[in-house]
């Protein structure tokens, strides 16, 4: 081993870099926990190390994304700084050098000043100042020119485009990872105006991340970017000693959005937003920085579980490049031993709500077999971004949004049940409609802006749906989602607005309501996996104009009730197949996902004024003996009660949902109050909105 060991500053006057997030102590200390603590960690290093071994770095740039020589250089990099071994020094050249040689960062889509320049000028920065002096001169003039090159490339890019897509886009990964690159490298090569730009572009982000955690981009596009907040706050901590973590509120609470768009069992993710797959939501490197920072036992618990159970299927299924695998040098460098790990199951109730991003979210329990509803409605961005954004604009006459991974589907929701996905979202798409979503169309139209990849680009201050009248505790969860305003305005939309009550067993009531200045077609959408079968409705729903379906996947099962009460008729039912096809990168235009829905459309007799009512029974689609009083032979047992006002549903079991009309007021067999909802389920009681 050549390694001076020299701290910080000697390397400097000596003309070396200083290794970055690596000082001499550091750097003994995880030497000396290789066989130990961090063992696991070394050995997914050293795999990972051996994957780069038995493949080869292009020789010419192809037109897909480069990205992935940025990790590739810096998890070689690092296992030579651990072992000293001169092998992983020349492979990581080997990789080093495909990256120096190409004229440009990126072919497809902005070459240099995007993307693969971020993820690059990260990766190969870190390499630069881990392998130093051992390098050799010649090796590290060439790597130092390309750097210099490449670093002032982005830097001009995102001077020059100030006020407008990443360069101040805060809200969005671009921005995070283009900045973070420009960091890294600033910091490699003293170059003091490339950090201090990242630096202010932080400052910006770390103050307006919306304060709840959630992410408006999705889960997916969550694992992508969220990371890099991290890994910019880890590098100026280390560098400039300055520790931003308790100022990121958005860090501090993030990972309890991401455990809670986890799927029944963890695997899998709630898929709002733009989304490839549903596989493509883990990075243990992340759970293990917001562990060791904010001391979350849970976060340390899902990364052990991940990498235990999922990694490798993740790996392999997950849509997103580079994926997990090249994140190997952050877990290393991420884990802290001292936080325990901790079984949500334990410590987290099974509803929440994020109210910046009006995600309400409903599980029976942390079983892997459990229900899950989830259920959103906000303004484009959600509700911090869309205000600051114009209040930034306005100011500066900026254009800061970015909002395009934010779909169209303020409203909607989600169903999984015992392992499987019975109501869903579409995923990816380019040119985002609310049709793919479970909403209400008009006339057969949905939102205003609709068909495009940023639906909510120039849209007026005023086109904005909300989440109020919020329960999300005790087993009971309720939201009212108000999206009249998204509508297009030749519709006469005057109101629409969708109300959703869970009850404990996971049994829902959705209540959708809706007045226009002239009759309209309301038809309510529901998209899911495999088609929906029409049984005959029951002989307790005569009058209520009434169609009943029954889902199917696998185990889970689902009855889905749809009432018309007062409509001139019963509703007219079709089911049809809706296919999404999109290519989720530009930087590589070959790449295409596609998912295709079976979408029930359900559409009351043509009206000014719509009252729908539907309910959802899940049941175990494996069982016939009646156990737990719902399988798929005895049908559903729910029914819609007489009421004067508002609407009530008996749901068996003693469950019972009395939801409030436009007046705020519910008369309904024995419950008469003013008040948004009356829940009751296994001798509880919840009030909500009740007059003091």
């Amino acid at each position: 081993m050549t390694d001076t060991d020299l701290g910080p500053a000697a390397l400097a006057a000596a003309g070396a870099p200083t290794r970055l997030l690596l000082d001499d102590a550091r750097l003994a200390d995880l030497r000396s926990r290789l066989d130990g603590d961090l063992a696991p960690q070394w050995r997914r290093l050293a795999e990972q190390c051996d994957l780069y071994r038995r493949t080869a770095p292009p020789t010419e740039h192809p037109l897909a994304s480069i990205t992935y020589l940025g990790p590739a250089a810096a998890n070689l990099a690092l296992a030579y700084r651990l072992t000293g071994q001169g092998h992983y020094l020349e492979e990581a050249w080997r990789w080093i050098s495909a990256a120096v040689s190409f004229e440009h960062w990126g072919r497809a889509h902005l070459p240099d000043h995007d993307l693969d320049a971020g993820w690059l000028l990260h990766g190969l920065s870190l390499a630069y100042t881990w392998l130093g002096d051992d390098l050799g001169s010649e090796r590290a003039e060439a790597l130092r020119a390309k750097l210099a090159l490449q670093g002032q490339r982005l830097y001009d890019f995102a001077v020059a485009n100030e006020g407008s897509w990443w360069s101040s886009s805060y809200w969005q990964n671009h921005h995070w990872i283009c900045h973070t690159g420009l960091a890294t490298v600033g910091y490699a090569l003293g170059e003091r105006a490339w950090t201090e730009r990242a630096k202010d572009a932080f400052a910006t982000v770390v103050d307006v991340l919306p304060a709840d955690g959630s992410d408006m981009e999705g889960v997916v596009y969550w694992r992508y970017g969220v990371p890099w907040l991290a890994t910019y706050l880890d590098l100026l901590r280390h560098t400039e000693g300055v520790d931003w973590w308790d100022r990121c509120r958005f860090l501090a609470h993030t990972f309890w959005y991401r455990l809670h768009q986890a799927a029944p069992g963890y695997e899998e993710i709630v898929d709002h937003g733009d989304c490839h797959d549903r596989r493509s939501g883990h990075s243990v490197a992340l759970y293990r920085i917001l562990a060791a920072r904010y001391g979350i036992g849970e976060a340390q618990w899902l990364a052990d579980t991940v990498a235990d159970r999922f990694f490798w299927r993740e790996a392999y299924e997950s849509g997103v490049r580079p994926g997990v695998l090249p994140e190997a040098w952050a877990e290393l460098l991420w884990y802290d031993a001292a936080v325990e790990p901790v079984d949500p199951a334990t410590t987290v109730p099974p509803q929440a709500a994020f109210e910046d991003l009006g995600l309400l979210v409903h599980r029976t329990s942390w079983d892997d077999d459990a229900t899950l509803l989830s259920f959103k409605s906000s303004p484009g961005g959600g509700r911090t971004a869309w205000e600051t954004s114009r209040r930034i604009d306005a100011e500066r006459g900026w254009d800061t949004l970015s909002a395009g991974h934010h779909h169209p589907d303020a409203g909607s929701f989600v169903l999984a049940s015992r392992g499987a996905w019975l109501l869903v979202d579409e995923g990816y798409s380019n040119r985002k409609r609310a049709g793919h979503h479970n909403l209400v169309l008009v006339d057969g139209q949905g939102f205003a802006g609709e068909g495009r990849y940023h639906v909510y680009a120039g849209a007026p201050p005023t086109r904005t749906a909300d989440m109020v009248d919020i329960l999300a505790e005790g087993g009971f969860l309720h939201g009212r989602a108000r999206t009249g305003r998204m509508y297009p305005e030749e519709l006469g939309v005057e109101s629409l607005e969708r109300t959703i009550a869970v009850l404990p067993s996971g049994r829902a009531v959705v209540v959708d309501r809706g007045r226009a200045a002239e009759p309209r077609s309301w038809t309510l959408l529901f998209h899911a996996d495999h088609p929906a079968e029409e049984v005959a409705p029951g002989p307790d729903d005569a009058g209520a104009g009434a169609v009943r379906h029954v889902l199917r996947n696998g185990r889970a099962g689902a009855w889905l009730t749809t009432y018309a009460p007062g409509a001139a008729g019963a509703p007219a039912v079709e089911r049809v197949v809706t296919d999404v096809e999109a290519n989720p990168t530009s930087s590589t235009p070959d790449l295409v996902v596609t998912r295709r829905m079976h979408t029930l459309r359900v559409t009351p007799p043509a009206a000014r004024d719509l009252l729908a009512v539907t309910v959802i029974e899940p049941f175990d689609a494996f069982r016939a003996d009646g156990a737990d009083g719902r399988d798929g032979a005895s049908g559903p047992v729910a029914r819609l009660l007489p009421a004067r006002a508002g609407v009530a549903v008996d749901l068996g079991d003693g469950e019972r949902a009395y939801l409030a009309g436009p007046d705020g007021v519910i008369d309904a067999e024995g419950v008469r109050t003013r008040a948004r909802a009356v829940l009751v389920a296994g001798g509880v009681t919840r009030v909500l909105g009740a007059d003091a």
